[in-house]
């Protein structure tokens, strides 16, 4: 009885140990930039401490029924995150429908890659003159150039995975029968999953930095970005840097929120197709 508890414990110490490795090198680097900047003294560089403070008399600090939302977080994070999610939803969807059917046809594949490369190493910045002339200023512009750029990881890693099924497996599937949507549902999806959620990460990644970027575009008077830009032309560096750890938080927390849900799916899916 002892020794069974003993085993089961030695899993969760196993991932207790990392998990706590990793939050204290982030709180030694953060004690050392705390007392850096005490012991400086810069206005370029101030606290830590003194940012979050700031951070939350800036967005934090408003009622429970806003969930503590101000007013400035209502007209800052909100229209951030509402671009961010139409732009990875829009590039999630399209690339993961095309992509999977691009990658199931071999000649398909050989015609649509070398355009999807090309495409895919465009710089944003040099596309901002053409969503301009299509769309005008305003959001419309701000999501398509989301997700023009965020697409194309998804796109061509499930091209990849669907390219990565078994043969033997789809063979097996014929014999049985199995309609397109029952191959694609047991088969090609689970074996294309991984490597979809490996562009969903990337595509993340992406969306943070356009909606920045896109916010930063004339025309634009809210969002993170556009207060970032408003608060380092009034030398308001205070808010500069709040708005710098607003963004590396919600970078984290949504990371790992994609995470949690492709431990979750690919499980499953994965589970499926082996019964299938």
């Amino acid at each position: 009885m002892t020794r069974t508890q003993g085993d089961a414990s030695a899993p969760s110490r196993a991932t207790a140990v990392p998990f706590l490795l990793r939050w204290t090198v982030l709180l030694v680097a953060v004690t050392c930039w705390e007392l850096a900047a005490r012991a400086q003294s810069s206005v370029y560089f101030p606290p830590p401490l003194r940012i979050a403070r700031h951070a939350r008399a800036l967005w934090f600090s408003g009622p429970v029924g806003h969930l503590f939302l101000t007013p400035a977080a209502v007209d800052t994070i909100l229209p951030s995150l509402g671009r961010m999610t139409a732009g990875f939803a829009l590039a999630a969807v399209a690339g993961t429908a095309l992509g999977t059917a691009v990658g199931r046809s071999r000649r398909a594949y050989a015609l649509c890659n070398p355009v999807f490369q090309f495409a895919r190493a465009v710089p944003p910045p040099a596309l901002v003159p053409v969503f301009v002339v299509v769309f005008d200023f305003g959001t419309p512009m701000q999501v398509a150039s989301i997700v023009f750029s965020a697409v194309w990881p998804v796109l061509i890693n499930s091209a990849e995975g669907a390219r990565a099924t078994d043969p033997l497996r789809l063979e097996v599937a014929a014999v049985l029968r199995l309609t397109a949507p029952e191959r694609l549902w047991f088969l090609i999806l689970p074996s294309a999953l991984p490597r979809i959620f490996a562009g969903l990460r990337l595509s993340l990644s992406l969306c943070l930095i356009l909606m920045v970027f896109s916010e930063l575009l004339p025309g634009s008077d809210n969002g993170i970005g556009f207060t970032l830009t408003d608060a380092q032309t009034r030398s308001d560096l205070l808010t500069v840097w709040a708005a710098l750890l607003l963004l590396g938080a919600l970078g984290y927390l949504l990371n790992t929120t994609l995470l949690a849900v492709e431990k979750r799916l690919v499980g499953t899916r994965t589970s499926a197709g082996r019964t299938a």
